[in-house]
């Protein structure tokens, strides 16, 4: 079996068992989980910045879907895409984490492109992203056994057809389940050429508290049409279409709530006139 390699380990995110499970052992001190209702969990919403900026927020969503049932699989629809672009799948092979290699769920990925058109990526020839891979290691921790089916959805109506087909085709394979978007929000400031209310705190709280909070609310709603339409306007979220084909998919395996766990900003962090918008939301 082909092992894709890890790009961001040792960057992005500690390349090593010890210092990953050190840094996990952190997170799940950052961010109380005992708001969320205690029910069973299909999903949720992750940013995927480097993990010093988001990774706690991720960290804590994939710890929450721990509840049972246990997932024999994990689907994460990720990708910087536009709406131009194609959906991306990997479909064979396995992914390398610092935990060990987490294999592809082939025989679900390759009826899912018996049914829709994808540019495929192999553990050799794949395009070069982190929305996907910074989540790896804390699905390898968290879910030591199951599979994954990595995904890059660009925000189309197709792409929440993906979701549900998805959804489907796992359960005629008797397949438990768990599905993951991964996505941040608002890229602002003269780094990111978007800086429609200037600079300093007024900007901050802008992006904060209205523009972020748009897509935000559409994420609660659990409406991807809207998370979609909010993306495209707002630019209020860089991977829309995975946030909306998570949601697609959590509601076809039944969820019908989303809560947020955590929102943050790396301005927090890293204070300056560029500055990036994270959520954590569950289903």
């Amino acid at each position: 079996m082909k092992v894709r390699k890890s790009i961001f380990s040792g960057s992005w995110y500690p390349g090593n068992a010890s210092a990953c499970e050190k840094e996990i052992k952190g997170f799940l001190k950052e961010y109380p989980t005992d708001s969320i209702s205690d029910r069973p969990l299909t999903g949720g919403i992750v940013p995927h910045a480097g993990w010093y900026f988001s990774g706690s927020i991720a960290c804590n969503v994939i710890h929450c879907l721990t509840t049972e049932p246990a997932p024999d699989v994990v689907v994460i629809f990720g990708m910087h895409l536009h709406n131009s672009s194609p959906a991306y799948i990997m479909a064979e092979g396995a992914w390398e984490t610092p935990f060990g290699a987490i294999e592809i769920e082939s025989t679900l990925a390759n009826k899912l492109c018996e049914k829709f058109s994808f540019q495929i990526e192999t553990a050799d020839r794949f395009t070069q992203d982190n929305t996907i891979e910074l989540q790896l290691p804390f699905i390898k921790y968290f879910f030591k056994d199951a599979k994954i089916v990595p995904i890059g959805t660009p925000p189309t109506k197709q792409s929440l057809e993906i979701g549900k087909t998805f959804v489907a085709l796992s359960k005629q394979l008797d397949l438990q389940v768990k599905v993951i978007g991964s996505t941040d929000l608002t890229h602002y400031g003269p780094n990111y050429g978007f800086m429609s209310h200037g600079k300093g705190s007024s900007a901050v709280d802008w992006v904060r508290n209205e523009n972020d909070r748009r897509v935000i609310d559409a994420m609660i709603s659990m409406d991807p049409e809207q998370v979609i339409k909010e993306a495209g306007i707002n630019q209020n979220a860089c991977c829309g279409g995975a946030a909306a084909t998570a949601i697609a998919a959590a509601k076809a395996l039944g969820a019908e709530k989303a809560e947020t766990l955590a929102y943050a900003t790396s301005h927090d962090k890293s204070p300056g006139d560029s500055f990036v918008g994270y959520v954590g939301i569950v289903f």
